[in-house]
């Protein structure tokens, strides 16, 4: 089972929007499981301080690593093999080729940042990988804890229904996803491009491969600088 541990000091916000949809559906059936630990459960003193003035001084306060680094082997032991996230803007980009490689590991133990960020000793202390989701600031980690669990599970298998939903998506091959088309036919003057309604798939193909490139072409010219990468195997 794909298991995460979530440290916070708002485990309430836990499994939010997790509980719902696909990936509510999976946790209920017990394809992944989802612990939320209250870090403030290892803070200190009578009101369970977890956090104090930035050395050198400075606006806001910062995590203490001596709590920091409590809450962390309380949650799991030295030798759990799932990778310590720490979410930050400051780390690197969260790609999909990343959220495929801890969906094919055991799970992740994700550290949930407040104030003006952690002390930077816990990083090296604990082996933490700091991950970011865009370049932009939150007010803390758990938003961006949300948007990685839910990238992760829904390419569990089992959670989807159909294997190649998450195979022919944006990021997936180098390249944004293609548009789609439902009915009806006509909408408001536009019509579906006829291409799709010509039962030629290998044409199809060609047309979403063309529409695809033009799309990341004109919104995302940096992806087709990047190394492509075959899609994925179904498991």
């Amino acid at each position: 089972m794909w298991r995460a541990t979530v440290l916070t000091l708002f485990p309430e916000m836990f499994p939010g929007p997790l509980g719902l949809s696909l990936a509510g559906d999976a946790l209920s059936r017990g394809v992944w499981a989802l612990e939320a630990k209250q870090i403030r459960e290892q803070g200190l003193g009578r009101h369970r301080a977890v956090d104090d003035t930035p050395a050198g001084g400075g606006p806001g306060m910062v995590m203490r690593a001596d709590v920091l680094a409590a809450a962390l082997d309380a949650a799991a032991p030295v030798d759990d093999p799932r990778p310590r996230l720490l979410m930050t803007p400051r780390g690197r980009a969260l790609t999909q080729a990343r959220v495929r490689e801890f969906t094919e590991g055991p799970g992740a133990i994700i550290l949930c940042a407040r104030f003006e960020g952690v002390d930077e000793r816990i990083v090296a202390a604990r082996g933490l990988e700091e991950i970011s989701i865009g370049d932009y600031v939150l007010s803390g980690g758990e938003i961006a804890a949300l948007a990685l669990l839910d990238a992760c599970v829904r390419l569990l298998p089992g959670v989807m229904g159909e294997e190649a939903s998450g195979v022919e998506e944006s990021f997936e091959t180098g390249l944004l996803e293609y548009p789609h088309y439902t009915r009806p036919r006509e909408f408001e003057g536009r019509e579906i491009p006829q291409i799709l309604l010509s039962g030629d798939h290998a044409k199809i193909a060609k047309w979403r491969r063309e529409e695809a490139l033009a799309l990341t072409k004109a919104r995302r010219p940096d992806l087709l600088a990047a190394p492509t990468r075959s899609p994925p195997r179904a498991r």
